[in-house]
Formats: C-alpha cells, sequence, structure tokens
C-alpha cells in the first residue's frame, strides 16, 4: 500500500486530532473558535440572504447587532422571572432540603439518608468555595466579557468571510482531493449547524412545557425548573435525566402523589424530545447510537467539565463524518485497484 495515496485521509485524520487536542491543551482559544463557529452556523441563513441585497460585510454586521440586540432583550425578560424566583429558591433550600429528609421513605432508609447527606455536604462546600473565590471572581468575569468581545469580532469574520476561510483550508490539502475536502466541511458544517439549531428548538420547548406545567399546579418555582431543564438539554441523555430527577425529587415536598405525577409529566415530556421532536429536526444527520452519546459526554465531563458534556456531541459528530470519510475514500481506492487489475487481466 503506497501510502501518498491515503495522504489526504492521514492529513485529515492528524488535522481532526489536533484540533480535538486543543481543547485540552488550548481550552480557552479552541473555546473561543469553537462557539464563534456555533454563533456563525446559527445566523449564516439571515446573513445569506441579506448578501444578496448589500454588502457582505454590512449584511454580517446587522445580522449580528441584531441577534446582540435580542439575546439581551430575551435575558432581561427571562431574568426578571427567574432572577427572584432563584433568589428565593436558595434562601429556602435549606428548609426544601429539611422537608425531604423528613419524608418516610428517606427516614426509613438509611441509605437514602446517608446519600442526601452527601449530597448536602457536596452542595454546603460548593457555597464555601464560591465565597472563598469571590475576589477571583471578578477577574473572572472580566475575562469572559474580553472573551465574549472576542467571539463576536471573529464570529463577524466567519460571517463576512467563512466561504473564503473555507476555500483556503481546502488549499492546503493534495489538489486532487479539493472536491472531497470541500464535501467534507460543507458535510460537517451542515450536521453542526443543525445541531445547534435543533438543540435551541428543543431548550426552547422544554423551558415552556415545563415552566407551564408547574405554574399550572401551582408548584413553587416553576421558573427555576424551566431554566434548569432547558439548560439541561444541552447536554443530551444524561442532562434531561439528572433535571428530571431534580424536579421529582423536590417535589416530593408537596406530596408524594404529585412528585408521581411530575414523574410521569417528566416521562412524558422526555419521550415526546426524542420520539418526535428530535427525528424531525435532527433526523438522520446525526443519527449517532445512545452509547456513544453517553459515554462521550461522561469522557468530556472527566476532561473539560460541563464544557465537555456540551461539547462532547459536536465533536463526535465530527469524528464520525471523517472516519466515514476517511472509510469511504479507501474503500473506493480498493475498488478502483480491483478493477484496474481486473482491465488488465482482460487485456
Amino acid at each position: 500500500m503506497l501510502l501518498r495515496n491515503y495522504r489526504t485521509s492521514i492529513l485529515l485524520g492528524v488535522t481532526s486530532l489536533l484540533m480535538i487536542s486543543m481543547f485540552w491543551f488550548l481550552p480557552n482559544l479552541a473555546f473561543i473558535i469553537f462557539i464563534s463557529l456555533l454563533l456563525q452556523l446559527l445566523l449564516l441563513p439571515p446573513v445569506n440572504f441579506l448578501g444578496q441585497r448589500m454588502p457582505r460585510a454590512l449584511a454580517a454586521g446587522i445580522v449580528l447587532l441584531c441577534f446582540l440586540a435580542l439575546s439581551l432583550g430575551l435575558f432581561a425578560v427571562v431574568s426578571n422571572s427567574f432572577l427572584p424566583t432563584f433568589t428565593t429558591f436558595v434562601t429556602d433550600f435549606p428548609n426544601i432540603a429539611a422537608k425531604v429528609y423528613q419524608l418516610s421513605i428517606v427516614e426509613n432508609s438509611s441509605f437514602l439518608a446517608k446519600e442526601l447527606d452527601t449530597i448536602w455536604d457536596e452542595l454546603m462546600t460548593a457555597s464555601i468555595t464560591a465565597l472563598k473565590s469571590s475576589l477571583g471572581l471578578v477577574i473572572s468575569l472580566f475575562n469572559k466579557a474580553i472573551d465574549l468581545v472576542i467571539i463576536i469580532f471573529v464570529a463577524f469574520y466567519l460571517l463576512k468571510d467563512g466561504d473564503d476561510i473555507k476555500i483556503y483550508l481546502a488549499g492546503l490539502f493534495p489538489h486532487s482531493s479539493y472536491d472531497r475536502v470541500i464535501n467534507l466541511f460543507d458535510r460537517i458544517l451542515k450536521a453542526l449547524r443543525v445541531y445547534i439549531l435543533s438543540q435551541l428548538v428543543i431548550c426552547c420547548i422544554t423551558g415552556i412545557i415545563v415552566f407551564t406545567y408547574y405554574h399550572l399546579r401551582g408548584l413553587p418555582y416553576a421558573s427555576v425548573f424551566a431554566v434548569v431543564s432547558s439548560i439541561a438539554e444541552f447536554i443530551p441523555v444524561l442532562g434531561p435525566t439528572v433535571a428530571s430527577a431534580f424536579g421529582v425529587l423536590l417535589t416530593t415536598t408537596s406530596s408524594i402523589l404529585i412528585a408521581l405525577q411530575t414523574a410521569g409529566f417528566y416521562l412524558v415530556l422526555t419521550q415526546f424530545n426524542h420520539n418526535v421532536v428530535y427525528p424531525n429536526l435532527i433526523g438522520k444527520s446525526l443519527n449517532l447510537h445512545p452509547i456513544a452519546v453517553i459515554l462521550g459526554i461522561i469522557l468530556g465531563g472527566e476532561l473539560l467539565g460541563a464544557a465537555g458534556m456540551f461539547l462532547a456531541v459536536p465533536i463526535i459528530t465530527i469524528c464520525k463524518l471523517v472516519i466515514q470519510d476517511i472509510y469511504q475514500d479507501r474503500l473506493q481506492m480498493k475498488q478502483a485497484i480491483a478493477k484496474s487489475r481486473w482491465l488488465s487481466k482482460e487485456d
């Protein structure tokens, strides 16, 4: 086997490994690039639409400013409902925890009582750590503000010159594989666009449904549970499970019957999302096995914490598409060699 016949596949594999390793060795730079790319994919359709009627730089600036204004307005609306409720929730949490301890099922089970003690101790430790690091929080927020500005500028130039950048990167590979690399880039970008759009839609749907359920049932902290369930959807499989368990556990303080009804509600919601919403939004563009998703999320959490859990599915998707491309190229190469040998025998 001649390695030069597979040099594009080798370059793609090495490039993919180097890009993924950036999240470990240069996490801040990798996150800025990746979030900027997701933002560019999210805003690309309106920029393409406006770009037909005005200079693309102007279209990118207008869409980006509209997105920022919309995000700030949405954040203000959600904050007016969420922050006061969340403050009350944090204040009342010790009382809620005490009510959970007083449940007969907990009092009669030393195992459950021990597990709740562990959870409570971890929450207390986290609170103390947060207080001790209050000084560092100011510096962290300042750094995040700088990162946000950088992300906005990088997203702007990706929206403005994204096609030129893609063509330039494809030109770094062997000339004979130019079309192949361009098609691979397009498949990766399409899959990531479908993923981020579908996740945003599912988060909104989940948040609205959970808020409506808690509000109609007269249960407290509706906005808190809605936000928790919404954010949890960004971590497929594990996130909704943890959010559901959190909601059911705390509704046991109202009554066991309400907790059972809430468990049924979360079960129906999860099945609705995964059997109706996900297939219609994502279809077969990702087609990842749940085991691969779960193991990827666990590995991402071990390596990079919460950010790694969020990035797990996009990274798995990219790896899958690259491996599929390399496999298809190797298969075509074998078929071409076999065909040439067959023709030579005929001659």
